[in-house]
């Protein structure tokens, strides 16, 4: 299925103008219609701190501070969009317009709900880079489209990338978060330029195998070669990206968590590396 409505959330001009790089290629790649959003925190939410103790003065201040900031970074967020849009002749219009175009979109309210109920509604969700330091952890944006959205997220690189899918890497595992990576990927795969599945016994979990995959992909007339890689230093993640790196990908597509997300974030593993240390754009499923 073609992509024609791509999905932005930004919370901050750090990374973002890097994301609306990425995200604009794919959008003119597509012929597809950007949304960047902002959701802006809503300062009631502070208000239950009443039940810890706080006088009714004192959360009255927390609110009032916490409109200043989010009005604040809204306006940052929403100037570096138009100042982008401009510099590189962006159409701005609305989603119903056909062709590469954009909108701004602000609204107030909890952003792990409003992302993942719009998301739903978008062929792909284009979410930054955790920046430098950052714990992946606490990006709610990015958790949000993978376990509330049914729908692929694409985390953009720290900088803007040159191509986008021109030479694709599955990462695969026989999981079913890999398989439906595989088929987030088909479209791309059917335009790319080579494709590689990457499979190693150290990640495979317990479903079909690599060269089962390549016979699907044929069918779809997708000719892909399978390659196995191994962990570096024993980790999977290191071993995955310094495989794709060597194939020259400028696209890895992946299924997400197939441990659970608790056990990941406590002890790693080849979902948080990725996420973490990729230079490439990387489209998860889960």
């Amino acid at each position: 299925m073609p992509i024609r409505r791509l999905l932005l959330p930004l919370t901050g001009t750090a990374v973002g103008e890097a994301a609306l790089s990425s995200a604009l290629m794919v959008a003119r790649m597509w012929n597809a219609h950007l949304t960047a959003l902002h959701v802006r925190i809503d300062s009631r939410d502070v208000a239950p701190l009443a039940g810890e103790g706080l006088s009714g003065a004192m959360i009255e201040e927390m609110m009032s501070a916490t409109e200043k900031e989010s009005s604040e970074r809204s306006d940052a967020v929403r100037s570096m969009f138009q100042r982008f849009v401009a510099q590189h002749g962006v159409t701005v219009a609305e989603p119903t317009a056909r062709g590469a175009t954009a909108n701004f979109y602000g609204v107030t309210g909890r952003e792990e709900d409003l992302v993942a109920q719009l998301a739903r509604l978008a062929d792909l969700t284009v979410v930054p880079h955790p920046e430098s330091g950052d714990d992946v952890s606490s990006s709610d944006a990015l958790h949000a489209v993978l376990f509330d959205s049914g729908r692929p997220v694409l985390i953009a690189p720290q900088k803007p990338p040159t191509a986008i899918g021109t030479r694709v890497c599955i990462a695969w595992n026989g999981s079913a978060e890999s398989a439906a990576a595989v088929q987030a990927a088909i479209p791309w795969m059917q335009r790319a330029e080579a494709v590689r599945i990457l499979w190693s016994d150290e990640y495979q979990r317990r479903g079909p195998g690599a060269p089962e995959v390549a016979s699907y992909l044929a069918l779809h007339d997708i000719k892909a070669e399978t390659v196995p890689f191994k962990s570096i230093d024993r980790d999977v993640g290191r071993g995955l990206l310094a495989a794709a790196g060597e194939f020259g990908a400028d696209l890895l597509a992946m299924g997400a968590y197939s441990h659970s997300r608790i056990r990941q974030l406590i002890l790693g593993g080849v979902t948080r590396h990725v996420l973490e240390r990729s230079t490439i754009p990387v489209m998860m499923n889960r």
